[in-house]
């Protein structure tokens, strides 16, 4: 949250308990996009240095573009942990208790929530075609959709495409940069870590949280959308792991192909899109996972 420099001590009088603590929680979240962001420029720089001489491993080394694997490796052990400790009890808690329907109403509900998002980042791509979907989604699921908790746009063939600021960036011709793990938020690059400060300012649910004492609203949201992603990708992501040698670099392969898919809208060729352990990540997880196998 931006906290205008020109506030005073009698409005900060004024304000409730309540919206004081909406301000500090917006804050936090806004916080730690800031400082992820910060991480992801300092390590950017690091990375810069110590590529190999010798061809075969420089071949590798440029390959992988992961120059600073000690420290992502340090990270999504960290992240690691906290999924099993926390995150993955909780999602399957989340999903053992509450039937499939008011689970695909409260998914369908955060991505009409995006609307917004999407339909700025279609525009700035120069999409018009998927901004008119977006639009016609957003109007049919919010009124014929019970204010978005159905998804009787999805029937009528306007499928849910999520898009970002660093898809659109990537659209514009700016490359990926090198790999990042960052913390909470997973598997990422600079272009998607910038994407992520940009989408939270674009966002109007995060404008009316700030000026409306919610702030931490937007920290509640992340969280659910993050709990129900989880839940869904439970088995796939154990199986997954069971299968790996090195699930470190089996997530960050997969992690690029799920980006491509997204950046070029399934056209990317024979590429196939597979998740990562990101919050942010789509759901076709569920769909193409299958295809691993074959």
């Amino acid at each position: 949250m931006i906290i205008q420099a020109n506030v005073n001590c009698a409005n900060l009088n004024q304000m409730t308990t309540g919206q004081e603590k909406g301000i500090w929680c917006n804050t936090a979240i806004r916080s730690i996009y800031r400082i992820a962001f910060a991480v992801v420029a300092v390590l950017s720089v690091a990375a810069c240095a110590g590529t190999p001489s010798y061809p075969m491993a420089r071949a590798m080394y440029l390959e992988a573009n992961d120059p600073i694997e000690p420290f992502n490796r340090g990270v999504y052990g960290f992240n690691k942990a906290l999924d099993s400790g926390f995150i993955k009890p909780v999602a399957t808690t989340y999903r053992d208790s509450l039937p499939q329907t008011p689970r695909n109403a409260i998914r369908n509900f955060l991505n009409n929530l995006r609307a917004p998002v999407i339909l700025a980042n279609n525009i700035l791509q120069g999409d018009i075609d998927a901004a008119k979907v977006t639009i016609a989604r957003f109007m049919t699921n919010t009124i014929v959709g019970f204010g978005g908790f159905g998804d009787p746009a999805s029937d009528l063939g306007a499928k849910f495409r999520n898009e970002d600021f660093g898809q659109t960036m990537a659209v514009w011709g700016l490359g990926e940069g090198p790999y990042i793990m960052l913390p909470l938020l997973g598997p990422s690059n600079p272009r998607d870590a910038i994407g992520i400060v940009v989408d939270s300012f674009l966002d109007p649910f995060n404008t009316w949280a700030d000026n409306t004492g919610h702030g931490e609203a937007p920290m509640a949201r992340k969280g659910v959308h993050g709990i129900d992603l989880r839940s869904r990708h439970i088995k796939n992501l154990d199986d997954l792991e069971k299968s790996s040698l090195d699930f470190y670099t089996t997530i960050r392969s997969l992690h690029r192909q799920l980006r491509t898919d997204a950046i070029t809208n399934g056209n990317a060729g024979d590429s196939i899109p597979l998740p990562s352990i990101s919050f942010d990540d789509g759901d076709k997880f569920l769909d193409q996972s299958a295809k691993l196998k074959n």
